[in-house]
């Protein structure tokens, strides 16, 4: 059985949504998934798992969050993460997705195999956003 973990921040409940839809879809192709706020995730959690998503939204100027995802993020450089299988998610608000295209960028350079580009939602995600994020964590089950 394949191990999806799911790691997330959000400050109105946006991400959170995205990260329910992607285990929901994991959950449905027969994988056993961990979802967890990044408050209670370890660097481990990505490590064991087989694929891994990681949500957060666009901060400030299209920044991830500083005080819980960006200390965590950077606690993944390692080689464990080569080859990982990594989704990357979140909402927004405004801009046009440079805090997305930025965190793949680095996901690439710390080795993770991104299953697909970043996948993101203006303000809280309607059925159709759901439906995506669902199908994302179809992928990362198989």
């Amino acid at each position: 059985m394949k191990k999806v973990t799911i790691i997330y921040w959000s400050g109105t409940g946006n991400t959170e949504m995205m990260a329910q839809a992607i285990a929901e879809g994991a959950k449905g192709e027969g994988a056993e998934v961990k979802l967890l706020n990044v408050s209670d995730a370890k660097p481990e959690d990505v490590f064991n798992a087989n694929a891994v998503a990681l949500g957060c939204p666009s901060m400030g100027a299209e920044i991830l969050e500083e005080e819980e995802m960006e200390p965590f993020v950077t606690s993944l450089k390692s080689s464990e993460l080569t080859d990982k299988s990594v989704a990357l998610f979140g909402s927004y608000d405004w801009g046009d997705g440079e805090w997305m295209r930025d965190w793949e960028e680095r996901m690439k350079q710390y080795g993770a195999n991104l299953v697909e580009s970043g996948l993101i939602v203006n303000l809280t995600p309607g059925d159709d956003e759901l439906g995506d994020c669902k199908e994302l964590g179809k992928k990362l089950a198989n």
